[in-house]
């Protein structure tokens, strides 16, 4: 009896199970397009990723684009004015070349005049200015010093011989004279006057700028000259002297 009743049920559970097999087939159908979907909307997805990512990789690209053509656009700017900054230096130089061709003749000819100068004037510190107008001549042959410098040099020796007419001075020095050199006190008032006094103090004179000669002076000057050259070097204090001048109507 009991046997036989569990060969009913196990038919029962037989048919039950082959009345599921439809619907497993369903629900297996169902998960497998389910997961097919999954894995469409997960491509679905990288692509969409992949796609944003070339986008911000297109927008980056571009914003360097048009970074790079801002500069180079300016280099371009930069370049052409550079160039145009070499043009006018070269054309600067050019220039420069050509003036110091013509400053050179220009700057001999103001040592020549100076030097012509020099021998025609009164013959006072020959060597020292004779020195400076050598010193000049030199340096036009010196290829390392500067047009600019050498035309300060040349500018201070007219300075300088221009303020010989604007002051007195006494200095010892050699009384060139053809009969009897010796060594003396000058004593040069400007360009006005040149006078002399032995050290010994027994003989005095005065350049002739007419004459090109010296003169000597009366043993009265002598005190006179002997005076003006003690105030001249500052070991008297300023007074009236008398001593003789060239007039401009006995000159000419």
């Amino acid at each position: 009896m009991a046997r036989g009743l569990l060969f009913v049920s196990g038919l029962l559970l037989a048919n039950l199970t082959q009345a599921d097999n439809p619907l497993n087939d369903s629900l297996k159908q169902q998960l497998s397009s389910q997961r097919q979907g999954i894995q469409a909307q997960q491509r679905i997805d990288k692509l969409d990723d992949q796609t944003q990512a070339m986008l911000e990789e297109f927008r980056g690209g571009s914003i360097r684009l048009d970074d790079l053509t801002a500069y180079n656009a300016q280099m371009e700017r930069l370049i052409d004015d550079q160039q145009g900054e070499i043009g006018q230096k070269e054309t600067q130089m050019r220039d420069i070349v050509v003036m110091q061709q013509q400053i050179a003749p220009f700057l001999q000819k103001m040592i020549d005049v100076l030097e012509e100068f020099v021998d025609l004037d009164v013959p006072f510190l020959p060597d020292e200015r004779r020195q400076r107008i050598e010193q000049l001549t030199q340096l036009m042959h010196r290829s390392d010093v500067t047009v600019a410098e050498k035309y300060r040099r040349i500018m201070e020796a007219y300075r300088i011989e221009a303020e010989y007419g604007h002051n007195i001075e006494a200095y010892q020095g050699m009384l060139n004279d053809a009969a009897d050199p010796r060594s003396v006190e000058f004593l040069r008032l400007g360009r006005t006057g040149l006078y002399y006094l032995t050290l010994k103090g027994d003989e005095a004179g005065y350049w002739d700028q007419q004459n090109k000669q010296w003169i000597k002076l009366d043993a009265s000057m002598r005190e006179s000259l002997e005076k003006a050259i003690r105030i001249a070097k500052k070991q008297s204090p300023p007074d009236l002297i008398t001593l003789p001048v060239k007039s401009p109507e006995d000159a000419s």
